[in-house]
């Protein structure tokens, strides 16, 4: 039975002195070896054989239809378009192999990828068409469509094909999931909306309170014993929300709809609606 050596480590108490502290102890023992995985090393094989194919059919097509091309135009031109041929069957399987449990959106890569193929196959033979070497321009299409071809059985080889109902569970999964995925980048872009919406707010009331007096705050000395607002803390105008205002104005004991009202547009600095004021009593009282 063929063994392998591999290095152990494990902590052991150890004593100096009369202390004793755990320290690593390095090991090396044999242990019996696993047999050769052949079916993976086949598997490896096709795939590295699948990718000189697809390097020697890019290579081919980029020469091919660059060497036709540069008789309209600069070379560098020429050959940089030329890549665009293969790399665009290429891009088609590498989308497919991404999509391989998803077969209905792996269908239209699929199609797309025959088409760009075959495309890819006609420009390399009009190239041997056109310096009157037809057959080099047969077989030169023929390059592509070997290399599509020994991708495509790597694929299958890498493949995990799935039952119907196994397929719907997944489907139904990712379909959640990126639904989840989504909305991300939604609720990102509708709090820079509302970000934007209370600055403009905060600014706009800010200007129109500017040399003004409220109305609600302005009477007469003897009423100042009166006003409610003398159990609530000074806040700096316009640095908090509406919902901040009620909610201190609620910590304080002040419940009265049009006291805390007056609370709000002071420490707010904004017009606020009584309406809005009353929808957060109510939900603090339904806390209470």
């Amino acid at each position: 039975m063929k063994t392998r050596k591999i290095e152990r480590t494990r902590l052991v108490p150890h004593t100096v002195d009369g202390e004793t502290e755990l320290v690593l102890d390095h090991e090396t023992i044999e242990v019996p070896a696993p047999p050769a995985d052949w079916d993976q090393r086949v598997r490896t094989a096709v795939t590295i054989g699948a990718i000189v194919l697809v390097t020697a059919s890019l290579a081919w097509t980029t020469a091919s239809i660059g060497d036709l091309l540069s008789t309209v135009t600069i070379s560098v031109v020429a050959y940089a378009a030329a890549v665009a041929f293969d790399a665009s069957w290429i891009l088609c399987m590498a989308v497919e192999w991404l999509l391989r449990y998803d077969p209905a959106r792996a269908k239209a890569a699929q199609k797309a990828g025959r088409w760009a193929l075959a495309v890819s196959m006609a420009a390399v033979f009009a190239h041997g068409y056109v310096f009157d070497q037809l057959i080099v321009g047969a077989v030169g299409a023929v390059v592509s469509g070997l290399a599509k071809g020994g991708w495509s059985m790597a694929m299958r080889v890498h493949a995990r094909p799935l039952d119907d109902r196994t397929q719907q569970w997944v489907t139904k999964r990712r379909a959640a999931v990126d639904g989840q995925l989504a909305m991300i980048p939604i609720r990102r872009e509708l709090q820079r909306g509302q970000a934007i919406v209370a600055a403009e707010q905060r600014a706009i009331g800010t200007t129109e309170e500017t040399g003004s007096a409220d109305p609600e705050t302005s009477g007469s000395p003897e009423e100042a014993p009166e006003d409610p607002e003398a159990k609530v803390s000074a806040i700096r105008s316009g640095t908090v929300t509406t919902q901040e205002a009620v909610r201190n104005a609620w910590d304080s004991g002040i419940q009265d709809p049009e006291a805390v009202l007056r609370i709000v547009r002071k420490a707010t600095g904004r017009n606020v609606p009584q309406s809005s004021v009353d929808r957060y009593l109510r939900a603090l009282r339904v806390g209470a």
